[in-house]
């Protein structure tokens, strides 16, 4: 574990009531929470951007043509399109990623979504279900062609995590425990995954 990581044992109770997974558009259960930010939308893009990802494109259909045409001829795309994933009713608000290479089969990336949580400073509270892409295949349970996920959800959180921190974008970074009591499970391309239950917190440095 990154030895920055300060670990706090007092609870964060209005945390513990979020959801703690997303959802597809049909409703199957999607990819875990895993992080929380703390900023305002400037200040996301800022810090992302700064520690290395890019924002993903939207899902379109010339995008959509666009990584595929990437995973044949294994050409980078660095701000790929991302699946839409659901919480609160609504798709991301925010999707980042980060190349591995040249092959855009594999990639970092991260979903947010704000929350209607406020910070003691007054900047709201981002959710975020990060998750490490290894391969391209087909769905498990739409037969479509995905993404398929690392299980380990938890070494993509702390990817995330320490990339922010290394980048300077971090004041201050916890851990809440137990934010999920089911440690594993499968997301909407039947893919598992698992994790020790842990939400990272990472409050954004101001500029």
């Amino acid at each position: 574990m990154p030895t920055w990581w300060r670990r706090h044992v007092r609870a964060h109770p209005e945390l513990r009531n979020i959801p703690n997974i997303t959802h597809t558009r049909q409703g199957i259960p999607g990819d875990p929470l895993n992080l929380a930010l703390i900023g305002t939308e400037d200040d996301m893009k800022r810090a992302l951007l700064g520690a290395g990802w890019y924002p993903a494109d939207p899902l379109t259909l010339k995008s959509c043509l666009g990584i595929a045409a990437a995973t044949v001829l294994k050409r980078p795309y660095d701000d790929a399109p991302v699946s839409n994933l659901y919480l609160w009713g609504r798709k991301q608000d925010l999707a980042f990623e980060q190349p591995v290479g040249d092959d855009p089969r594999k990639r970092h990336h991260v979903r947010f979504w704000r929350s209607e949580l406020t910070h003691d400073d007054g900047r709201p509270v981002w959710v975020g279900a990060g998750t490490y892409d290894r391969r391209v295949g087909l769905s498990h349970t739409t037969g479509q062609i995905t993404h398929h996920i690392s299980g380990n959800v938890d070494e993509e959180r702390d990817h995330i995590g320490e990339t922010l921190q290394k980048a300077g974008r971090l004041s201050h970074a916890t851990y809440v425990d137990d934010f999920h009591t089911k440690r594993e499970g499968r997301n909407g391309g039947g893919d598992p995954w698992w994790t020790d239950g842990r939400l990272f917190v990472g409050v954004l440095a101001l500029e």
